[in-house]
C-alpha cells in the first residue's frame, strides 16, 4: 500500500516513515507543511494518506482541510488523521461526506504500534475509525441527540463501531455472540431511523447521527 505522510516534527516524521515501511507499506511522501502535502495528495499512485491535523503555516487546521480536499477531488480516498488534542469538530467535518475510509486518532495512540497499523490497514479498506476517547467524550453528550433511543448495550455496540471494529470485534470485546452484536445493530439502526440500505453505508451513517452530522 502507497501512502502520504504529513507530520510537521521531524523525529514524529522519520519515526512514522520508518514504521510504516517496516510494516510493508511504502511511503510515496513525507512533507512538513500544506502546499507540499497539497502536492502529494494530487498523486494518483496514492492509495491513503496519514495526516497531521496542524501544520505550518498556521498550526489550525491545514491538514484537515487538505484531506478533505483530496476527498472531494477523489470520492473514498482513505484518509487518517493524527490529532493532539481530541477535538469532535474535526472529526465531525471529516466524516460529514458519509463515504467512510477515514479514521481520527490521537497522536498517543500512534505508541500503540500494531493498533496504529491495524486502524490504517483498516481505514483503507472503507471503515470508519475513531479514538476511543473521541467515542467516550461523544457518548458524554449522546443524551441530547436521537442517541439517547439506544439502550446502554446498544450505545456500546455503536461506540465500537464508531472505533471501526467489525461484528467479530464487538462480540469479542463484549464478551457475546455475533448473532447478539448484528441484533443490536439492527435495533440501532431502526432506532435511528436509517432506511434499509447496504450495512457499510449504514454502519457510517449511524456513526454519523451519533456524532451530531
Amino acid at each position: 500500500m502507497r501512502v502520504v505522510l504529513a507530520e510537521d516534527h521531524a523525529l514524529l516524521r522519520a519515526g512514522l516513515t520508518q514504521l510504516l515501511e517496516a510494516k510493508g507499506f511504502e511511503v510515496l511522501a513525507a512533507v512538513d507543511n500544506l502546499p507540499e502535502l497539497q502536492r502529494a495528495l494530487t498523486d494518483p499512485e496514492a492509495d491513503a494518506a496519514v495526516v497531521d491535523v496542524r501544520l505550518p503555516p498556521t498550526f489550525t487546521d491545514e491538514g484537515l482541510r487538505a484531506a478533505i480536499e483530496a476527498r472531494a477531488a477523489r470520492p473514498g480516498f482513505p484518509v487518517l488523521v493524527l490529532s493532539q488534542y481530541v477535538e469532535q469538530l474535526y472529526a465531525r467535518e471529516l466524516l460529514a461526506s458519509g463515504e467512510g475510509a477515514v479514521g481520527y486518532l490521537l497522536k498517543d495512540r500512534v505508541s500503540d504500534v500494531a493498533e496504529f497499523v491495524d486502524s490504517l490497514r483498516r481505514v483503507a479498506a472503507g471503515a470508519t475509525v475513531l479514538d476511543p476517547t473521541v467515542v467516550a467524550a461523544v457518548l458524554e453528550r449522546a443524551a441530547a441527540s436521537p442517541v439517547s433511543r439506544l439502550t446502554d448495550r446498544e450505545r456500546e455496540v455503536l461506540g465500537l463501531m464508531a472505533e471501526g471494529r467489525a461484528n467479530s470485534g464487538i462480540a469479542a470485546q463484549l464478551v457475546i455472540t455475533e448473532k447478539a452484536v448484528a441484533k443490536h445493530i439492527n435495533n440501532i439502526f431502526a432506532k435511528l431511523d436509517l432506511p434499509a440500505d447496504t450495512d457499510d453505508h449504514r454502519r457510517v451513517r449511524a456513526v454519523l447521527t451519533w456524532l451530531g452530522v
